[in-house]
């Protein structure tokens, strides 16, 4: 691997990590830049009115700087460092270590699994959670809280789930190129993350519009009606199918938990409308597994396959890595991560994939192919909606 390939993969494990929550701590050593008497730099991720930042101290010999950087900035910072300012950078995560270094010409980039508790993310961030309780309209006709305000105990997995949804989801927002973003929710349901997010986003001064595109007309009425309520005017419900709305101008698409191939629906729906921002939650993946049932895997997957619970997994995994594949060769660079414990959901997968960020080895349809044949897998679903050859 070469430098600047160790180099960008450093710098996506920090993007990654960051994004998690799983990041508690990042140092850069072995300055020797232009800038006199400094020694190194260390961060932390913290959470500000303005959003979540990347916090930086400059340490020189005789005083420490601090500035508060978006992710972009962040790691624009330390792509470029690591070039030829710092011979050393160490990040540090809840789940593994990982360390790049350099010696003239050299690089190396080693990983070590730990297992460390969060770092706290401490500013005007409260138990690590954006939303809190209290009175809104929202939260209560959802069913959230009581008329108390409070969270009912029945659904402290639903308040856990839409905070971290929106831990997530507001600093990507934030970092969308267009000043008002168009946010299209394929599948909103009831909407509880769109009204988690107008909520959020509105308190922060931002200026979103947010769609929910719902096939159910009850819901789309009990949405909007809900919405006027809560005076979320840049808030709104659509009726129609997820492949049947027009997304065109949509600066992100997102969809959570729409069912087996919906999810490749809005998928498409995001490259379609060339959006700047595609997050998907998966769930139910039966397209892919029903055709690694057929069996035509590769036989050396027979220890695997056999067995139905491992056969469930593998066809979740291949199917999303599949979906990644195919974003990155649509010109995005993805990621894959759980976004809340499975203690509170079994389909706690989050797929990220951000438009004019290439990932630095960009897969082929070559590549594709030999993972389809590697499963016994004839087409994916989205390649059919990409009209992929």
């Amino acid at each position: 691997m070469s430098a600047p390939d160790r180099i960008e993969d450093f710098v996506l494990a920090l993007e990654a990590a960051f994004v998690e929550g799983s990041l508690t701590r990042l140092k850069c050593g072995g300055y020797h830049g232009p800038e006199a008497e400094l020694k190194s730099v260390e961060a932390r991720k913290v959470a500000l009115k303005a959003g979540a930042r990347l916090s930086l101290v400059f340490r020189y010999k005789t005083r420490d700087i601090t500035k508060n950087l978006t992710l972009e900035e962040a790691m624009d910072f330390v792509r470029s460092g690591l070039v030829g300012q710092f011979r050393s950078a160490r990040l540090e995560t809840t789940d593994f270590d990982l360390q790049f270094e350099r010696q003239g010409d050299k690089t190396r980039l080693k990983k070590t699994e730990v297992a460390r508790a969060a770092a706290e993310e401490g500013h005007d961030r409260v138990k690590n959670r954006p939303l809190g309780e209290g009175g809104k309209t929202w939260m209560q006709a959802l069913g959230i809280t009581g008329a108390d305000g409070k969270v009912l105990a029945a659904s402290q997995d639903k308040f856990r789930q839409i905070n971290k949804m929106v831990e997530i989801f507001a600093p990507l927002i934030q970092e969308l190129s267009a000043k008002s973003p168009r946010i299209v929710d394929m599948g909103a349901g009831k909407g509880y993350l769109d009204f988690a997010l107008a909520d959020y986003l509105a308190g922060q001064g931002g200026n979103a519009q947010i769609i929910g595109v719902e096939m159910r007309p009850q819901l789309v009425a009990d949405g909007n009606r809900l919405a006027a309520q809560s005076g979320f005017s840049h808030l709104s419900f659509v009726a129609g199918s997820i492949l049947d709305y027009d997304a065109g101008g949509a600066d992100a698409v997102i969809a959570l938990h729409a069912c087996d191939t919906a999810t490749d629906d809005a998928i498409f729906q995001g490259i379609k409308a060339g959006a700047e921002l595609i997050a998907v939650a998966p769930c139910c993946h039966k397209q892919i597994r029903r055709q690694i049932e057929a069996g035509r895997a590769d036989g050396r997957l027979d220890f695997l396959l056999r067995h139905g619970t491992f056969l469930e997994k593998q066809a979740e995994m291949v199917t999303d890595g599949l979906r990644a594949l195919l974003l990155e060769a649509s010109g995005y660079r993805t990621k894959v991560f759980e976004f809340v414990s499975d203690a509170h959901t079994p389909k706690n997968n989050l797929i990220v994939a951000q438009k004019g960020k290439a990932p630095a080895r960009a897969p082929t349809l070559a590549r594709i192919a030999e993972v389809k044949a590697m499963f016994g897998i004839e087409r994916h679903y989205l390649e059919g909606l990409l009209d992929l050859p």
